[in-house]
């Protein structure tokens, strides 16, 4: 297992459209474990390929506090989204800012496992939130896109200034 680096907002490689995955090989079980690994170290409870520069459609999460209900989205597809939520979301790709985001609170997902499975499941809560969370990042969206320009750009300023401060 390897951790992987995250991508920052704005790194324009985050607004990437992921490719649908076709073949479910060692490869992709090994980018999930190191996914999961790199997801768990952060901390965070969702990665999408696209934060590690791997645009393929893939996800992975776990939203249990004791970090033993690993799951994994391949070519995730909503069918069915209802109610209405507004929750503060923060991001892998956008280190410490957290903003109120409103999204679907229920949703019904279709998505393969990394062996290739298909299976539909039922998800509310922070759970469907973290579902479309990382979907939007297979799509090349990001949550700061939710926020006014005013807050984005607010946002952009101080990450770029805190790389450079990193990087000099």
């Amino acid at each position: 297992m390897a951790l992987l680096n995250i991508l920052h907002f704005p790194d324009p490689r985050l607004r990437t459209v992921a490719k649908t995955v076709d073949e479910f090989d060692e490869s992709l079980r090994q980018l999930v474990s190191d996914m999961f690994e790199t997801m768990y170290e952060a901390p965070g409870i969702g990665l999408a390929a696209t934060q590690v520069d791997r645009h393929i459609r893939l996800l992975t999460m776990d939203v249990s506090e004791t970090h033993n209900q690993p799951r994994c989205l391949v070519n995730p597809e909503i069918l069915q989204a209802d109610g209405d939520e507004e929750m503060d979301e923060g991001c892998l790709s956008v280190p410490g800012f957290y903003e109120k985001v409103r999204r679907a609170d229920h949703i019904r997902v279709r998505a393969c496992d990394q062996d290739g499975t298909l299976s539909e499941f039922e998800a509310e809560g922070i759970e469907a939130v973290c579902i479309q969370h990382e979907m939007d990042h297979l799509d090349g969206k990001l949550f700061v896109d939710y926020l006014s320009n005013l807050k984005r750009n607010r946002i952009r300023s101080k990450l770029l200034k805190m790389e450079k401060q990193k990087a000099g």
